[in-house]
């Protein structure tokens, strides 16, 4: 290795430490235990995750944050069984990557290292909540990442002012 952290091929060195993570917010609602009622039912489960990063104020450190929103209804009726959104924050120290690879690689690989805790999480509080633990799937980031790109683009040629 090179003495400024390049390999020999000359790329440089992709350097990514978690600084720490924490819950930003978080909220479950019974809605079942709300209403008194008790469901065997089979329940249907939707998953929404949103991704934001941002640059601190420290030289080469990003919060990334992932929001997910989870909601479960008795498949046959469509009644609410509960309604759970977190908010997860990782602090990471990234060095070494290309600035025009950076936007992806904060919204992508920084989430995909948090996810163990998130499906952590999630697990106990539905567990907590008196429900069977709910264990998340794999979130495949590169498809929301890519997603989110062609959503955008779809949408600035339409808030363009035509000439």
């Amino acid at each position: 290795m090179a003495e400024n952290g390049a390999t020999e091929g000359g790329q440089p060195q992709i350097q990514m430490n978690v600084l720490g993570q924490f819950i930003r917010d978080m909220s479950f609602e019974n809605v079942m235990a709300q209403k008194g009622t008790g469901s065997d039912a089979q329940p249907d489960v939707s998953v929404q995750v949103n991704l934001d990063a941002k640059k601190r104020t420290t030289e080469n450190q990003y919060e990334v944050l992932t929001k997910l929103v989870i909601e479960s209804k008795v498949k046959e009726t469509g009644d609410v069984l509960f309604v759970f959104e977190l908010e997860y924050v990782g602090i990471f120290n990234i060095a070494g990557v290309p600035e025009d690879q950076l936007h992806p690689f904060l919204l992508i690989e920084c989430p995909r290292m948090l996810f163990p805790f998130l499906r952590r999480i999630v697990s106990d509080v539905t567990r907590d909540g008196g429900f069977p633990p709910l264990n998340l799937d794999n979130i495949d980031f590169v498809a929301i990442y890519r997603n989110e790109l062609a959503r955008r683009q779809a949408e600035a040629p339409a808030s363009q002012p035509t000439q």
